[in-house]
């Protein structure tokens, strides 16, 4: 079911095809963002994760064409773009790299042997940019719907999730891990979903039906550093798997050490590795806490074990920084919030938090307050439920 603000906007890109293309659309698909509740950085080492989609998202709207040519307009940034699927290269003007998502999504359908056919369409989105909630995850899977659709050739949701990580990596040229793509295609309304990033299995995880609202909060501060740190966090972690294998030979990730057996040997690894190990270790464990404590409905200990996640990320994986400490320390300091983290990579970005519904005026009105004078920024907040995953609305 759409929230009322996505029906109006279902309505609004639907009036933006008529008028650029003289019809009504033939389709209408949506994608939405994601939030992840914890989990972080714990997905290249195939641990798990828990997030849930949010009610923002991508919609495309679109009819067929004859032909093998794509038209397509960026509502957002009032672009168009044309290209032929029977030639699909990066788009290298600055004007129309928007359309590199949808590029990479035929270039690799088209590789996967799917006969694609032309089309036009508008594409609008939502999703905040640049500010850790997968705007272009779903921009890539709701051009892998649309592309499909429009071959009559629907896509299983976890081999759509699997092409798009697929894009993004081989096209974008953005080494992702799978779980923005895997939330934006499979989401369960009212539910997180606890991913294996491993086996790529899944459990939808019910959120409170009442009570409590999942609240997000940009930083408002652009993620710098992310790209570097994060092949470097990646490498950190290599080397404390490789450490390990000397004293636990079977292990191949850190997913596979327990928190007792990593305690029984973190001494054997140096500085900063020993550090990163633990994170990952313990963010895993507290990952499957959490799914646990959703399904018996204790939000205590849920708020409990995400404001341990965000210490862990701040000092022992060191991706936070002053913005997102401030906002993270300006929720937790208002009664009725159960637990606040930062979600995403770091360095930016947003937080999310768990607030009783009786606390959240009291959130909307201190909380960028504290934070503008904490670091002189303004802090943009988005309440959400959580959404269903990607779909034709049309």
């Amino acid at each position: 079911m759409l929230t009322d603000a996505e029906m109006n906007r279902v309505e609004d890109i639907k009036a933006r095809f008529k008028t650029i293309y003289g019809s009504d659309p033939a389709m209408v698909l949506r994608a939405p963002g994601r939030v992840n509740l914890i989990g972080e950085h714990t997905d290249y080492n195939d641990g798990f994760v828990l997030p849930a989609a949010i009610e923002r998202s991508v919609l495309i709207a679109a009819s067929h064409r004859s032909d093998r040519i794509v038209n397509g307009f960026a509502a957002n940034y009032n672009r168009s773009t044309n290209f032929s699927l029977d030639k699909l290269e990066h788009a290298t003007e600055t004007s129309d790299r928007w359309s590199n998502y949808m590029r990479a999504m035929a270039w690799t359908l088209t590789g996967e042997g799917m006969r694609l056919q032309g089309v036009n369409l508008v594409v609008a989105g939502d999703v905040p940019l640049g500010s850790g909630l997968s705007s272009s995850a779903a921009m890539l899977v709701a051009c892998g719907l649309l592309f499909s659709e429009a071959a009559g050739s629907r896509l299983d949701p976890v081999r759509l999730a699997l092409l798009a990580q697929k894009a993004e990596r081989e096209f974008v040229g953005v080494n992702v891990g799978i779980m923005d793509q895997y939330i934006s295609a499979l989401g369960k309304q009212h539910n997180a979903l606890l991913i294996d990033t491993r086996s790529l299995t899944y459990k939808a995880v019910p959120l409170p039906s009442q009570g409590v609202s999942i609240v997000i909060a940009d930083t408002n501060k652009r993620r710098g550093l992310v790209e570097s740190e994060y092949n470097t966090r990646r490498s950190e972690c290599e080397q404390a798997v490789s450490i390990l294998k000397r004293f636990l030979p079977s292990i191949t990730a850190l997913r596979d050490v327990s928190v007792e057996e990593f305690k029984q040997y973190e001494q054997e690894l140096p500085e900063p590795v020993r550090s990163r190990a633990r994170h990952v270790i313990t963010e895993d464990a507290r990952t499957l806490q959490m799914a646990d404590a959703l399904s018996k409905g204790d939000i205590e200990l849920c708020g409990k074990l995400m404001n341990e996640s965000h210490e862990s990320l701040r000092q022992d994986y060191a991706v936070s920084c002053k913005e997102l400490d401030s906002l993270v320390e300006a929720a937790r300091s208002i009664p009725g919030v159960y637990g606040a983290r930062m979600t995403g990579a770091g360095f930016g970005g947003c937080t999310v938090s768990l607030v009783a519904d009786e606390a959240v005026p009291d959130f909307e009105e201190r909380v960028p307050k504290l934070y503008k004078n904490a670091t002189g920024l303004d802090a943009s907040l988005l309440f959400t439920g959580a959404a269903e995953g990607a779909g034709r609305l049309l």
